[in-house]
This record gives C-alpha cells, sequence and structure tokens, in this order.
C-alpha cells in the first residue's frame, strides 16, 4: 500500500463534529415532541377574556413563572382559537397558550377571585420543568472548553504532518522529518550546482560511501557518521545537500533543528530518538538538520535563566545518538550552520561529525559557474558579458546572484523589451547593493553641490593612493539611503597588510577631507564613512595587532565567550581609544593633504559629476590620465564597497 492510500483521511464517528447535527436533530424533536412549538403567549387582556368566556379547561403554572393554558375541546373551534388551534405545530391535547403572570400570590388569588365570580370550572396544577434550551446553555461553557482543548490538542500533536504524525495527542513526540526515498525522488544533481567544488567532491565521497560501503570497509576503515556544512548565508549549503539526496538514491530524511523545540518537556528527545529509529530502520539512509545551530548550541551558558534545560536535553539526545552504546547503524547525518562558532564542543568532536566542510563565497571562476546556471531560463540579448558581471559581483554569494538574474529580468520586463541586455545587469547590481533609486528625492542645488564634491573627494583620494582598491564609478543619484557613492572593486585577498588598511582609510575620509577644504564646513553625511574607519581602525588596535602603541596582542574571542567581560583594563582602553583617535585623524590629514595637491582635478571631476551625475573608470582616467603606479587590476576580486 502506497503511503498517498494510507494517510488518506477516513470520516468516522470518532469525529466531534459528527455529533453536531444529531444534537440539533434531537433538540428540534424535543421541541416539537413538547408542543411547545405551537404555543402563544398572551398578554394581560387576552387572558382575562378566554377566562371570562370560560373557554380554558386547565391551568398549570411551572416554576412559579408562567401558566401553560389549556382550551376545552369544544372551545376550539371559535374564531379566537382556531387559526392556532389548525396550526401544523399543534398537537392535540398541548397547551395552547402560554402567559407570564408575574407574582404567583397576586396570580393565584386573581384566578380564585375569576373562579367565584363567573362560576368556572377549569383545573389548577403546580409543577416544575426543565427546558431543553436552559439546561444546553448551562451546559455551554464546559462544551465550549472542551472543544478548544481538542482543537489545539490536534494542532500541537502535528496533524497530518511529519512522518508519524496522525492528528492524536499520543504522536506529539513523533518526528517532523520529512522522508525522500524512491517514490519522492528529488530532482537537484550536483550538476546543479555550480561552484563549490571542493566542498562537492567531500559531500560525493559521502554519497560514494552509501553506495559501496565495501569499497572503503574491506581494508578496515569505518564509513563517516557525519559532515557539517558550515559557511555564510546564502553560499549554497542547503542545495548541497539536496544534491546528495538526488545523487545517493537512499532514503534522505529532511529537517530543521527547530522541528525538534517544543513547548512540551521531553517532546525534542523523543523526536530525536524517533528520528533514528525511522533512519535505523531504512538504512542505509542520510539525516539532514538544516540550521542545527537552534539545538546544538553549547551548554551551560546560560543556565541562570533556567529555560535551556530542554533544549540541552535534546541536545544529549542527539549526542547520544550519533555516537553512543549501539549506535554501530549505516545513517550519516549531514547537519548546515552559518553559526559554527556557537555550537557545542561534544558534537563537534570527531565520531559524530567526522569533517567540517566550509561553503565560502565564490571567487571569480566560481560566480561564472553559477552566472552560467542560473541564466539558463533567461531570454538574453547579445550583449549580455558573463565573464564582465562576474567581475562586476565581488563579494556575491549564490543566493545573491540569482537574485541580481532575477532582478535583471524584472527590470528588463518594466521596461517593455524583447530580451534582458547587459545594462539591465548593471542596473540590478546598483539595485542589490546602493537600494532602490529615489528619483523624486529633492536635493537643493547647494547640497547636490557638497554631494558631489563628497563623492569626488572619495574617487580622488582612491585614484591616487597604491592600495586603495580600483574605482569602478562615482554617482551622485540617491539610492536608498545614501545621496551619493563611489563604487570600487577591491582585490580579493587573503591577508591585509597595514598600509593596505590605511590607503582604504584614507580613501573613505577622502569625502569629509574634500567638504572641509572646498567649503571649510563638514557635514553629517559622512556617518556611513565614520562608522566603516571606525571599525577598521579599532579591528587594526585590538584584533589585529598592527598598532606600535598597544604591541603584538589581540582582545579577540574566537569563541564568542567574551561578551560580558572587558578584557583589558582601564588604563588600556584609554590607551586603545587615544591609538583609533590617532589613526583616524592621521588619515584625514593625509586625505586634504592629498586632496591639496590634485584641488584642481577635484574641482573638475565635481563639475562633471553635477553635469552628468554619474561618472565611470575611463572618463577619470580621461580626466586625471592613468594612475601614477601601474597595478595589475586583472585579479580576482572581492566585496563591493560604496563610499556614501
Amino acid at each position: 500500500m502506497s503511503d498517498k492510500k494510507k494517510n488518506t483521511p477516513k470520516l468516522t464517528f470518532n469525529s466531534l463534529w459528527i455529533y453536531i447535527p444529531i444534537a440539533v436533530l434531537f433538540i428540534g424533536l424535543t421541541f416539537f415532541n413538547s408542543g411547545s412549538m405551537g404555543s402563544k403567549n398572551l398578554s394581560e387582556n387576552e387572558f382575562n377574556q378566554i377566562l371570562k368566556d370560560n373557554d380554558i379547561s386547565k391551568i398549570f403554572i411551572y416554576n412559579k413563572s408562567y401558566a401553560e393554558i389549556f382550551i376545552k375541546d369544544e372551545s376550539l373551534s371559535k374564531e379566537s382559537h382556531k387559526k392556532l388551534s389548525n396550526s401544523p405545530f399543534y398537537r392535540k391535547g398541548a397547551p395552547l397558550y402560554k402567559y407570564n403572570f408575574g407574582d404567583l400570590q397576586n396570580f393565584e388569588k386573581e384566578l380564585q377571585k375569576a373562579k367565584d365570580t363567573y362560576s368556572l370550572d377549569f383545573d389548577k396544577g403546580n409543577d416544575s420543568k426543565t427546558s431543553m434550551m436552559d439546561t444546553i446553555i448551562s451546559f455551554l461553557p464546559f462544551i465550549l472548553l472542551i472543544v478548544i482543548w481538542l482543537f489545539f490538542m490536534r494542532r500541537m500533536s502535528g496533524s497530518g504532518g511529519g512522518a508519524g504524525g496522525g492528528g492524536q495527542i499520543f504522536n506529539i513526540g513523533k518526528s517532523k522529518a520529512k522522508l525522500f526515498d524512491q517514490d519522492t525522488k528529488v530532482k537537484t544533481t550536483f550538476k546543479n550546482v555550480a561552484g563549490l567544488e571542493g566542498a562537492k567532491e567531500e559531500v560525493q565521497e559521502i554519497v560514494d560511501f552509501l553506495k559501496s560501503p565495501e569499497k572503503y570497509t574491506r581494508l578496515g576503515g569505518k564509513i563517516p557518521k557525519g559532515a557539517l556544512l558550515v559557511g555564510p548565508p546564502g553560499t549554497g549549503k542547503t542545495l548541497l545537500a539536496k544534491a546528495v539526496a538526488g545523487e545517493a538514491g537512499v532514503p534522505f530524511f529532511s529537517l530543521s533543528g527547530s522541528d525538534f523545540v517544543e513547548m512540551f518537556v521531553g517532546v525534542g528527545a523523543s523526536r530525536v530518538r524517533d528520528l533514528f529509529k525511522q533512519a535505523q530502520q531504512k538504512s542505509p539512509s542520510i539525516i539532514f538538520i538544516d540550521e542545527i545551530d537552534a539545538i546544538g548550541r553549547a551548554r551551560g551558558k546560560n543556565s541562570m535563566t533556567g529555560g535551556n534545560d530542554e533544549r540541552e536535553n535534546t541536545l544529549n539526545q542527539l549526542l547520544t545518538e550519533m555516537d553512543g552504546f549501539g549506535t554501530d547503524t549505516n545513517v550519516i547525518v549531514l547537519a548546515a550552520t552559518n553559526r559554527a562558532d556557537v555550537l557545542d564542543k561534544a558534537l563537534m568532536r570527531a565520531g559524530r561529525f567526522d569533517r567540517q566542510i566550509y561553503v565560502d563565497l565564490p571567487d571569480l571562476h566560481e560566480r561564472r559557474e553559477i552566472f552560467e546556471v542560473h541564466i539558463k531560463p533567461l531570454k538574453l540579448a547579445d550583449n549580455a558579458n558573463l565573464e564582465f558581471l562576474a567581475q562586476q559581483t565581488p563579494g556575491f554569494s549564490g543566493a545573491d546572484i540569482a537574485n541580481l538574474c532575477n532582478e535583471a529580468a524584472l527590470i528588463a520586463a518594466r521596461n517593455n523589451k524583447e530580451a534582458i541586455e547587459h545594462q539591465d545587469f548593471l542596473d540590478a547590481v546598483d539595485r542589490i547593493v546602493g537600494g532602490l533609486e529615489k528619483k523624486n528625492k529633492v536635493i537643493t542645488p547647494k547640497e547636490k553641490k557638497v554631494i558631489a564634491f563628497h563623492e569626488a573627494g572619495h574617487a580622488t583620494v582612491s585614484w591616487m593612493l597604491e592600495h586603495a582598491a580600483p574605482l569602478v564609478k562615482v554617482t551622485i543619484v540617491p539610492r536608498g539611503q545614501s545621496l551619493g557613492a563611489a563604487w570600487y572593486l577591491p582585490e580579493e585577498r587573503k591577508i591585509v597588510q597595514t598600509e593596505q588598511m590605511l590607503d582604504e582609510m584614507c580613501a573613505t575620509m577622502g569625502g569629509r577631507a574634500a567638504e572641509k577644504l572646498m567649503f571649510n564646513k563638514i557635514s553629517t553625511g559622512a556617518l556611513s564613512d565614520l562608522e566603516k574607519v571606525t571599525k577598521q581602525a579599532r579591528a587594526m588596535v585590538t584584533v589585529y595587532g598592527l598598532n606600535d602603541k598597544v604591541g603584538n596582542i589581540t582582545y579577540y574571542d574566537s569563541s564568542g565567550n567574551d561578551g560580558f567581560v572587558k578584557p583589558y583594563s582601564d588604563a588600556t582602553a584609554k590607551t586603545i581609544d587615544e591609538e583609533i583617535s590617532k589613526i583616524i585623524e592621521g588619515q584625514y590629514v593625509r586625505a586634504i593633504e592629498i586632496l591639496e595637491q590634485h584641488k584642481d582635478k577635484l574641482t573638475l571631476l565635481a563639475d562633471r559629476l553635477l553635469e552628468k551625475e554619474v561618472i565611470f573608470k575611463d572618463d577619470l582616467i580621461k580626466l586625471f590620465g592613468k594612475r601614477p603606479f601601474e597595478k595589475d587590476e586583472t585579479k580576482e576580486n572581492t566585496n563591493p564597497i560604496t563610499e556614501e
């Protein structure tokens, strides 16, 4: 029997809602059988008239509040009673009228007085009567509480979702992992994963372990228990796991770390046990846990709060299942996270996650491969240059490139083009990195001039410094929160020297320096510049040990345990602040000196910016000539930088 057939919901009498129409029908029949549906409420005058006419055979007083009036058979043919007695709702022998009399003692005195005065022969009786509707209303709060409780229990038990879910409260501890096997094949393969050559080799070997384990175990080796995919967001960790699912041809259980988290104590550990039990039954198999830091954080860090016990119990159960007594099964665990620094050391040891596969941001060659994957469904114009686009997108992850291609397609469609042109891709880069162009932003001519000199200052200083990043373009078109930007294409460096950092800081301070030089005033437009250079200077002094006075020492803790502890004294803190200020002010003075030497070029560039609003590298070569030093600019590049 297939899973689809087995999981088809069936209507049974165990369902709560099947009793609702039965209850409604029962209530209706009760009212109908009682004959009360054919009764009419009498006013005081109407009752007195019927009483005088001696039409009443019986009066029954119920609950000391109202009376039911029975009419004599010979009186039913009268015009005053005929219409009501012939009603389909009236049953013979039932009361024809109801009368709410008010005070019982006064009512009985009036009845006795009328009986004596008019020589009436009706019978009178007293009784108590319970209304079905009153009974239902009295029990309604309890019924509502039961219904609400059943509803939430069904929701918390994971009705209809995940392996082992059945909508029952007893299945709350079942695993929520999605199973991919021969019935639900994954179409993603390693051919769909561009770049990531090293990571693909590692996970390809895991697939080989599962396909032909004898090749590795015949020499006495053991199949690895797990592999941890680590890297920045958007680099393709989950995509690699999908490719493993598509290539391995074995049952693949996929879930997120947050799927183990539940409000009930012990549920997380129960779900871990159930997950590994299912995987062992279908071994050889693969378990993939995305965002494992949700349950894998180091234990004991927040013990004062008391809120970590359930998460730690879940982690302890995971550690036991991965490598404990009786875990000699052919199950491999893949996990992904971008927070490897917060994971528990017991989780990272060999025997659990034997391999840590770092999935880094793609380089130039890998970016071109990723572009080729994402442009396949797109309709491109002949002038689209993928090599140039790969150079213009340093620091982009695979997800960023996918977003870029989609954004370029939207821009082309917005302009009613038949194909996506190269300029559409460039506009998409500007849109993603710089933000949306603010065409309606009102800027006065005076502000525009200040912005033009600010951006020209960035461009001029960076053009004259050897280690500053090569300029791509300068613009004073407002985008996002910035009023203008200078775009650079920094080199992809594995290490950065002191001179390189100082040149980059000097180029960043060039905007404020140009404002000071040309207008003898400074503005708030350099906020992002100041934030950037302050972080760089602090890193030089406290992280990288690049300051002579503080010395070859770092206050950086890679374990992340220094959040509430200052690792240096107050005297050292004062020295650090002084050195940071000295570095920044030194580069600011240096930028002013460079701009004073090339003031004519600065003015020329600012005027051209005011005229054209956007200037590219070729325009700078025409204005400034070649840079005063030769530099190989064909090297691969890294993160794009914009100076506002």
